[in-house]
């Protein structure tokens, strides 16, 4: 079970995905699209993902602290670790659950959120995913879905590094949906 990922922790209605987490293959997707706790939230409400975890990644500090991040000097992203069950949700719809909540053609920023650990960014776990990616941001920008050109990056992930405890699963144990900010479509 070396590819398995098993939460620390798990919130009231997870205890059913333990023994899934335990059996399945499932795969990970990492996105950053601005302020990880929107984000995490949204993809926790996505059928076939299991589970999620926020952090940092995409930087040159090791083990940075949100206090570190949020300085803009690390060159790390807010991200959000996805760990789904391919076979109940392709990572082409969670490539659309990605595009469909936040602003993609915002450089460095999301809402009132502003600095590189904002930024749009997918970083992929393998060369499928790459090139998923990559078609997806092409069909958007073919269709011109957005008003403004996409300015999401398409990277290798590197170390994840989890965030603090108290950010993870932020919004639920506040007893919020979401914080979306909505995409800006033409």
């Amino acid at each position: 079970m070396s590819n398995q990922f098993v939460p620390d922790t798990y919130q009231i209605g997870d205890i059913d995905k333990v023994d899934r987490i335990m059996t399945d293959n499932t795969k990970k997707a990492t996105f950053g699209a601005g302020c990880f706790w929107g984000v995490e939230a949204t993809f926790r409400q996505t059928p076939g993902v299991v589970s999620t975890q926020v952090g940092y990644m995409g930087g040159k500090t090791e083990s940075p602290t949100y206090e570190d991040v949020c300085t803009d000097t690390t060159g790390h992203a807010e991200v959000v670790e996805v760990t789904y069950d391919p076979d109940e949700v392709a990572y082409e719809q969670l490539l659309e659950v990605f595009w469909s909540n936040h602003d993609p053609t915002t450089l460095d920023r999301q809402g009132p959120d502003e600095g590189t650990q904002y930024r749009s960014v997918i970083f992929y776990h393998d060369r499928e995913q790459k090139e998923s990616a990559e078609a997806s941001k092409e069909a958007l920008e073919d269709v011109g879905r957005f008003a403004d050109p996409i300015v999401t990056q398409v990277v290798a992930a590197g170390p994840f590094w989890r965030a603090e405890e108290y950010h993870q699963q932020y919004l639920e144990k506040r007893g919020l949906a979401s914080c979306h900010i909505p995409s800006t479509p033409r």
